[in-house]
């Protein structure tokens, strides 16, 4: 049964299911186009309790809890696959009614994205910059651009997060949350923005290594330990007691990095995307580098 306001009907829907499974069904790209453009360029199926969302290559499906179990979410993703060509869809969780939709629909697993934990109890590092490197907060007229430049080429085989506009960038600061005394931002002797660290604090308690970009000149130099450092302290002092942040499960780097600060990785804190590919193309896989 269709409903007569389906922007409503999704947000009603994404709220019981944060309610009892503790998490959104959709992420914060899939949040803020809603948020700002609605249903423009994206298809949807939505009735009262589900809703199925295409948008370009990505599927987005949710069932609300009262619900589930009765053929809705398979019915709903059925509709939206319909049309043949690539595409690619989140299991936020791992979801097993969401493996078996998936591969009923022929999807396949392609990348798997790990939630990793720290309380801000454990002491954090003493790390200093680099020689000639000073880290600011965000604040200057050029700042944007800049971090807009070295986001391009820190994620540049990103599947998302390499793609940010200044309208995406302007999207994100307009949230409630952006603080610009979080975005710390790191500048060589010459003034160039050689990376930086995006904190988010989602509220009192409970904080995020939201993104940390380097630019790939600065490789080497141990940055990235620097800003993530910077960025956990800046979250401790303004009293979270937690830490979260997402990390490819195959990008050993980073996950080297993130386990010696102190996080943490529990299987059920796992998001599993699927990708279902075009007739005769290969899957692809491409995970960013760490600075």
């Amino acid at each position: 049964m269709t409903v007569p306001d389906p922007l409503a009907a999704i947000v009603e829907v994404r709220r019981a299911c944060l309610a009892v499974d503790g998490h959104d069904p959709v992420d914060e790209s899939v949040h803020l186009r809603l948020k700002h453009h609605g249903l423009a360029d994206t298809s949807a199926w939505v009735e009262d309790g589900a809703f199925a969302l295409r948008h370009q290559r990505a599927l987005d499906l949710a069932v609300a809890p009262a619900g589930r179990g009765q053929g809705r979410g398979g019915r709903l993703a059925a509709l939206a696959a319909a049309e043949p060509g690539e595409l690619t869809a989140w299991s936020h969780g791992d979801h097993p009614a969401a493996r078996a939709i998936a591969e009923r629909l022929g999807f396949v697993p392609a990348r798997e994205l790990w939630v990793m934990r720290r309380p801000s109890a454990i002491p954090l590092p003493p790390e200093a910059p680099p020689a000639g490197v000073t880290i600011r907060d965000f604040g200057v007229a050029t700042d944007a651009e800049a971090v807009l430049a070295v986001n391009a080429a820190a994620f540049a085989a990103h599947p998302e997060q390499g793609g940010m506009s200044a309208a995406d960038l302007a999207e994100r600061m307009a949230e409630p949350w952006f603080d610009p005394a979080g975005l710390l931002l790191a500048f060589g002797p010459d003034g160039e923005l050689l990376g930086f660290h995006w904190t988010k604090r989602h509220d009192a308690d409970h904080g995020e290594v939201y993104v940390i970009g380097v630019s790939p000149e600065a490789h080497g130099r141990g940055l990235g330990r620097v800003l993530t450092v910077a960025g956990l302290r800046h979250l401790a002092d303004r009293g979270v007691s937690e830490v979260h942040l997402y990390v490819e499960s195959d990008n050993t780097p980073a996950l080297r990095l993130y386990s010696g600060l102190g996080f943490t990785h529990a299987p059920t804190d796992t998001h599993v995307q699927f990708q279902r590919p075009s007739q005769g193309s290969p899957l692809r896989h491409e995970t960013p580098s760490s600075g």
